[in-house]
């Protein structure tokens, strides 16, 4: 089969298409043959060293794909054939993957496998951010940072589809058009007075703040909140690990939340199941269509992180494979 590898920790240009054995199944796991596969921020810090995991040069980075069922388990929720979107550890820049039952989950037919790509972490990660651990409830207000992303898109319709009142951050005005497509009610610029435009908009301050971002951006959002404020820490693409005196905390009787989807899996996977479930319903109702920003082939992975890691990219960066083409007639 066709992968990319990580070969050194150089950044992007250090990736290489190589030809490898299909990775070894065991009885219990899905095998999947993958058509689109989703590219992040993580992929990105990996190919530099800069990720927590650190897997053994040479490796295959890529945590979520989407494509066809070849084999599953009768404990997973999908079937041979089923269309269907997947979380991995590592290993998704490939034709064929092998993927842990508890984390595919089936491609709703209203998705395309390009959308499909975003769905299986970005989504899960927003969905699990919001409802588990920012208790967002109907009518509050969320401010979305780098709302232009593939994170920040995503957060977008989720809250929407919650119920929630969404504020878009966007890196600059060129980017303002993707997040009210993804459904934003206002869009306001980074390299404007962001934080003066949402403070006159609603002047008692935002519920919670949505922030993949960190930098700069983040002791202004926690002035933004209102009493009892959530503010959920996503990543840190701006680069700089963000601190701060928590006294603030206690004056306002706000928190700081953090959320890392990846590290709550590995001690409860039922999490997973629970938001896969009212995802597809968001996706029946029209509120969950991933934004896809740049489609990419595998040849051309470099091309693709680099895009990320320049901050040029806007939507879900993704990378097809040669199994079949994507147009298989469902997707919006």
């Amino acid at each position: 089969m066709k992968a990319v590898q990580i070969t050194s920790l150089e950044g992007p240009g250090a990736v290489r298409l190589v030809d490898l054995d299909e990775p070894a199944a065991p009885a219990d796991s899905v095998v999947i043959d993958v058509k689109a596969i989703g590219v992040s921020f993580v992929d990105v810090l990996m190919t530099r060293g800069l990720y927590q995991v650190r897997p053994e040069l040479p490796f295959v980075p890529g945590v979520e794909i989407a494509g066809i069922v070849r084999s599953a388990p009768e404990s997973a929720l999908v079937r041979a054939g089923d269309r269907c979107a997947a979380h991995v550890p590592q290993g998704g820049f490939a034709e064929t993957v092998v993927a842990d039952p508890s984390l595919v989950f089936p491609l709703p037919d209203e998705l395309s496998f390009e959308q499909g790509a975003a769905y299986a972490m970005n989504y899960q990660t927003v969905h699990f951010g919001l409802v588990r651990r920012g208790r967002l409830k109907a009518g509050e207000h969320v401010l979305v940072h780098g709302a232009g992303g593939g994170v920040g898109t995503a957060a977008i319709q989720v809250a929407k589809g919650l119920g929630a009142v969404v504020t878009a951050v966007v890196d600059s005005q060129a980017t303002m058009s993707v997040a009210e497509s993804a459904g934003a009610d206002r869009v306001v610029a980074a390299d404007d007075d962001w934080c003066g435009a949402v403070r006159s908009w609603y002047p008692r301050g935002v519920d919670i703040t949505v922030d993949p971002v960190g930098g700069d951006y983040f002791l202004d959002s926690i002035r933004l909140l209102r009493r009892e404020g959530r503010h959920l820490v996503i990543g840190f693409a701006a680069g700089g690990i963000p601190e701060i005196a928590v006294n603030r905390l206690l004056l306002k009787n706000i928190d700081l939340i953090g959320v890392y989807w990846g590290g709550f899996i590995a001690e409860d996977v039922s999490v997973a199941a629970e938001s896969a479930l009212a995802l597809a319903d968001l996706a029946k109702r029209g509120q969950v269509r991933p934004v896809v920003g740049g489609t990419y082939p595998l040849s051309e992975a470099a091309k693709a992180l680099l895009s990320i890691e320049e901050r040029t990219a806007h939507g879900k960066i993704v990378l097809t494979t040669g199994h079949g083409g994507l147009d298989d007639g469902r997707g919006a």
